[in-house]
């Protein structure tokens, strides 16, 4: 693919790109505008996605998780191309603003093309890092793991410039009007897009309005969910488009995981512990849980004084219980032989798992057949990590909360 412009060569169109933007990108958009438009933007995506992952690592070692890599390629692909089509278009209405005359599509062919400086860096640093890693050679390591930043720099910086250039070009203004449809255009969509990222594919800010799951979470306890941890179906999208079905990279949760879903009963998103997985007999006997008919270790903590099992606050019985896994919480037992402090045998079918709330004699939980019963792995889209802000229902501050990991 090549072109010749008025006082110079034949040459390949994509050396042309990263020599002179300018005129090439004129060559283009007067010619095939739409031309490798997508492709770039995905490959561009992509290369900022991994090298926003390595920016976090450490650039010496390699990734060690592959599944990391893979979600990093794929969420930065999707990215580069909601930029192709989002953020092109506030560049192009912001130049219109500075009388600017580019098309969308023009504007859309000047962003992509100017991605390729950056897939091109990007690849080039990591065969250098690639190469330094293969020599087994501790300084050439150093060296190379310089030169990959280097490169990655250049690149990035080579890339924002030609895209600069590009989108002056094909608007028919000045740089300086570039520079500022550009930065512009970036600051509306693109701290929305990366919100909605983080909160569709990392971690999703979820409150506690009542008391089930007391004492893990409290109501007024504010706390993000992993949204990674066991792969990704509709439920892990806004609005829970009817897209497709299964999950995506799944993995199922482990007893004693404090996980976010939607219920087959109920259309809500309920936030319960998992004490049975697929093949598990689950039963309550006394108010102890048993599973595969062991009762569960569990140690007798002093009580707690609350409202946990209505008003008024009166001092409630704790435990710490200690699944056959090891993983370990503490429980409250409001009153001797509950309704469901005695229970019949449940065997929990493959694909679903058993959920219990922590506060065992005020939770609608999987011992409840009729209103929630056995939860598909499906059905769970997020572990709870970390609580990031708490108040009391007198609207007091829990400072004393915020950071706590949920376990």
């Amino acid at each position: 693919m090549s072109f010749e412009g008025a006082d110079e060569p034949k040459r390949n169109l994509f050396v042309s790109v990263l020599l002179g933007p300018r005129k090439t990108i004129e060559h283009i958009v007067a010619t095939q505008p739409t031309r490798g438009v997508l492709a770039l933007a995905v490959l561009g995506g992509a290369a900022a996605g991994i090298c926003q992952l390595y920016s976090f690592h450490s650039f010496v070692s390699p990734l060690s998780d592959w599944l990391t890599g893979v979600l990093a390629l794929g969420g930065g692909a999707i990215l580069g191309v909601l930029n192709l089509y989002v953020v092109a278009f506030f560049i192009a209405l912001i130049a219109r603003l500075l009388r600017g005359r580019a098309s969308n599509q023009d504007v859309r062919a000047a962003f992509a093309w100017g991605q390729l400086p950056l897939v091109v860096g990007t690849i080039v640093a990591f065969a250098i890092l690639g190469a330094g890693h293969l020599a087994g050679n501790e300084l050439v390591l150093v060296l190379s793991t310089v030169a990959f930043g280097l490169v990655l720099g250049i690149g990035g910086a080579w890339s924002f410039i030609s895209t600069l250039l590009m989108i002056a070009r094909v608007e028919k203004f000045g740089f300086w009007r570039a520079i500022v449809a550009y930065v512009v255009g970036v600051a509306v969509p693109v701290p929305l897009a990366l919100a909605l990222s983080i909160r569709t594919f990392l971690y999703q800010p979820f409150n506690i309005p009542a008391g089930s799951m007391a004492p893990t979470l409290l109501v007024g306890d504010y706390f993000f969910a992993n949204k990674f941890a066991y792969g990704y179906s509709r439920l892990s999208l806004p609005f829970a488009p009817p897209l497709f079905s299964g999950r995506f990279f799944a993995a199922d949760p482990r007893p004693g995981d404090v996980v976010v879903f939607v219920s087959p009963k109920n259309p809500s998103t309920f936030v319960k512990r998992v004490v049975g997985v697929a093949g598990d007999r689950v039963q309550m006997k006394e108010g102890q849980l048993l599973i595969n008919g062991t009762p569960v270790k569990r140690e007798r903590l002093s009580g707690v004084v609350g409202d946990f099992c209505g008003a008024p606050p009166v001092t409630i019985r704790r435990w710490r219980e200690t699944l056959p896994n090891g993983m370990s919480y503490e429980t409250l037992d409001c009153v001797d032989n509950g309704f469901y402090d005695n229970t019949p045998e449940y065997v929990v079918p493959p694909g679903y798992a058993f959920v219990m709330g922590d506060n065992r004699d005020n939770s609608t939980d999987s011992r409840i057949m009729a209103a929630m019963g056995y939860i598909p792995l499906d059905n769970i889209f997020g572990r709870a990590a970390i609580i990031f802000y708490s108040r009391g229902e007198d609207g007091v501050g829990r400072n004393e909360r915020i950071g706590t990991t949920v376990r």
